[in-house]
């Protein structure tokens, strides 16, 4: 039981994850058309916070990731990771709740 409920835990976290990646692109997009501005000082504490939890995901992925210009691949790849691993995660829940091996 302790192991579901840390592997229920780790999904919480990495659902959590998913969409502060998703807050924040959206929120980029709206920044870069113009459409909510940067002066406010909300909306750059919030860009700002939300750019302080994300970039230590993005670091390794960008240093991997071949430079494109402007357009940053690193939080999609993101997501695609964190798709994966709760994959993996729901695979080891549903092993372990039938009392199969890890």
């Amino acid at each position: 039981m302790l192991t579901l409920t840390i592997i229920q835990i780790l999904q919480v976290i990495l659902n959590l994850v998913w969409w502060i990646i998703i807050v924040q692109f959206v929120l980029s997009l709206l920044i870069s058309f113009n459409v909510v501005n940067t002066s406010n000082n909300f909306v750059r504490s919030l860009y700002d916070g939300l750019d302080r939890m994300s970039e230590p995901l993005y670091r390794p992925l960008r240093r991997v990731l071949p430079n494109t210009g402007g357009i940053d691949f690193a939080p999609a790849i993101a997501l695609l990771v964190l798709a994966i691993l709760n994959i993996v995660l729901n695979n080891i829940a549903v092993s372990v709740a039938t009392g199969g091996t890890i």
